[in-house]
């Protein structure tokens, strides 16, 4: 994982010039060496506001970049890397401690109307095609197999899921975990490395699955109700439409 970090306090002292910079810095050592954990940052925290006695009440701490997950294909052997934004924002204040992990999912969603109007115009062209000819099993996969048997397809697009939870009474950040449930729970996760049979599974699941923008929103926020250790969470999903010159977009919140 590679992370950027960005350290802070509050200056309450209306008469200070500043804060201790250098000591925010030199706190950060006690992250080296050691996995990330809700109590590691809690205790990075306090130290910040230890070092800033008189001159801070808040401290925040905040983690950012990419994490890198190895993707199996959909039917081949082949695997790839893939990356997922993901943003973790921890505060320490006189309300108490509070970490927030956000990340970003990418996926495939094809419109159920499209999918609909498609399917209408393959059955007018099929009556039309069929009207003298003899309706034969040969005839009919011929005809499927031709560029008349696909003579529309649905439209899909490439989308996002930008999911926000709360942690709690938890010494885990479950950012694997939380990436799996996002995409088990939309079914058309972006892809790596493909062959032509990935590539064929993968338009396979796009048909099986078709969604609008609050469709996803509505799998997403009953795949988080069920996550345990969060006190809430803020989901948005984005579909880039390959229709509209606008995306469509959907979001939902839970004790937040």
């Amino acid at each position: 994982m590679n992370a950027h970090v960005s350290a802070g306090v509050s200056l309450e002292e209306a008469d200070a010039r500043g804060i201790h910079m250098s000591r925010l810095y030199t706190a950060l050592d006690t992250l080296e060496h050691q996995p990330l954990t809700p109590s590691l940052i809690h205790r990075v925290l306090s130290g910040f506001l230890e070092s800033h006695q008189a001159l801070s009440k808040n401290a925040y701490l905040t983690f950012g970049g990419d994490v890198l997950l190895k993707r199996d294909a959909l039917i081949s052997p082949l695997s790839g890397w893939k990356g997922y934004p993901f943003t973790l924002r921890s505060q320490l204040t006189p309300r108490g401690f509070q970490t927030v992990l956000e990340v970003s999912v990418g996926y495939s969603s094809t419109c159920p109307c499209s999918a609909a109007l498609a399917r209408q115009l393959i059955q007018q062209a099929f009556t039309e095609d069929f009207e003298e000819i003899p309706l034969t099993k040969q005839a009919v996969v011929a005809w499927l197999g031709s560029e008349e048997g696909i003579l529309a397809t649905p439209h899909s697009q490439r989308s996002a899921a930008h999911c926000s939870i709360r942690l709690e009474d938890s010494d885990e950040i479950p950012l694997a975990a939380l990436i799996e449930r996002i995409e088990n729970a939309l079914g058309t996760a972006l892809q790596t490395a493909v062959k032509r049979i990935d590539e064929q599974a993968f338009a396979l699941a796009n048909g099986q699955n078709l969604m609008f923008c609050e469709d996803a929103a509505k799998r997403l926020d009953r795949a988080l109700r069920k996550m345990a250790d969060i006190s809430g969470f803020q989901l948005k999903v984005v579909h880039a439409e390959s229709l509209h010159a606008h995306d469509a977009v959907a979001r939902s919140e839970w004790q937040w």
